[in-house]
């Protein structure tokens, strides 16, 4: 990248981080500074080397680049993109005791440091933050804006309990297909994506039909976001993603290879019907996974979806550097190891 635009990216993540440090000393109020201290550590701040703990930031980076290729004044979508942020880190805490996973960035995840029940109370005070941060827009922009972008976050934060609603009846089904792997990812993930870039739309007080149209694109990151996520999560490296490379298969996750090849009903299909398998029997399926195709193919929708999200990017003109650093990290989706 640019050094100028590695200038801007560094700019904007200073000021998030500012922001969110400040935003979160508000749930140590009222004697609960253990409580502060949770969320802190997963926030990544009890971390000698914080960039690898406290997560990629991306979606307030979407928010704050779409209010400059809009034409807006960044700092004014700080609390946006702090609440955009909370909310899935919010969702991340919750989701981290709904699929009992005991690390995240290579640390141990909050429920398994100091239990479910606190986990869930931390993560209940992370969504009610992110809320706060919404309120606090008034102050940067107008009052009409403000309540816009409060409805598209809380629109968003249905549509994300919608996906994983989805996401968790998947696991008892045998009958998912990859239309319903498609309805669920829309909300699980490209929905809360898709509100970060239009939240940096409505801060940057943009008319209705640019908003949608930054909405499309936000809705195409996210999806191609999360396919390469499911494709890291059988074929990523460990030591850069911190969680193990076939944590997805072990658990037996539908993601997108693997209902690619169970659509296929072949030798995989079969060993996957057959029900629990161990850790040795791993490479054996891995190997059935991309002899049929799962990981070509998924590989082949992700740059799909990228092309259409430059299209619709591109679409809407974006000038200035923030605007060719959106490209840029569009682009970059399809080469994702993170």
């Amino acid at each position: 990248m640019h050094i100028g635009q590695d200038y801007l990216i560094n700019l904007y993540m200073e000021a998030v981080e500012s922001f969110l440090r400040d935003a979160l000393t508000q749930a140590g109020d009222r004697g609960s500074s253990r409580l502060h201290e949770m969320l802190a550590f997963h926030m990544g701040w009890h971390s000698k080397s914080v960039k690898e703990t406290r997560g990629k930031r991306i979606r307030p980076l979407l928010t704050l680049l779409t209010c400059s290729t809009a034409g807006g004044d960044w700092k004014r979508a700080l609390p946006a993109a702090a609440a955009v942020e909370m909310v899935h880190n919010f969702s991340l805490i919750h989701d981290d005791i709904q699929d009992h996973s005991p690390l995240r960035r290579g640390r141990p995840t909050v429920w398994k440091k100091w239990g479910i029940a606190q986990a869930i109370n931390a993560g209940d005070a992370m969504f009610t933050l992110a809320h706060i941060q919404t309120l606090r827009l008034e102050k940067t922009v107008s009052p009409i804006a403000a309540i816009w972008a409060t409805e598209v976050l809380q629109n968003a934060c249905l549509h994300l309990t919608q996906g994983q609603y989805m996401d968790l009846e998947f696991e008892k089904r045998d009958d998912v297909t990859i239309e319903d792997y498609w309805a669920m990812i829309e909300g699980k993930t490209a929905a809360l994506i898709s509100a970060s870039v239009e939240l940096g739309a409505i801060t940057a007080s943009c008319d209705n039909h640019t908003r949608k149209a930054y909405r499309e694109f936000g809705r195409l990151f996210g999806l191609a976001y999360q396919v390469q996520d499911d494709i890291l999560g059988i074929w990523g490296d460990t030591e850069m993603t911190g969680k193990s490379s076939q944590s997805d298969l072990l658990s037996k996750k539908k993601t997108l290879p693997i209902l690619f090849c169970l659509s296929k009903k072949g030798e995989f299909a079969y060993r996957w019907n057959g029900g629990r398998f161990s850790i040795e029997q791993l490479p054996g399926l891995l190997e059935l996974l991309e002899r049929e195709g799962g990981k070509e193919w998924a590989l082949a929708r992700s740059v799909e979806l990228v092309d259409e999200a430059i299209k619709a990017l591109d679409a809407i003109s974006p000038v200035n550097e923030a605007g060719q650093v959106l490209r840029n990290l569009t682009l970059n989706l399809a080469h994702r190891r993170v």
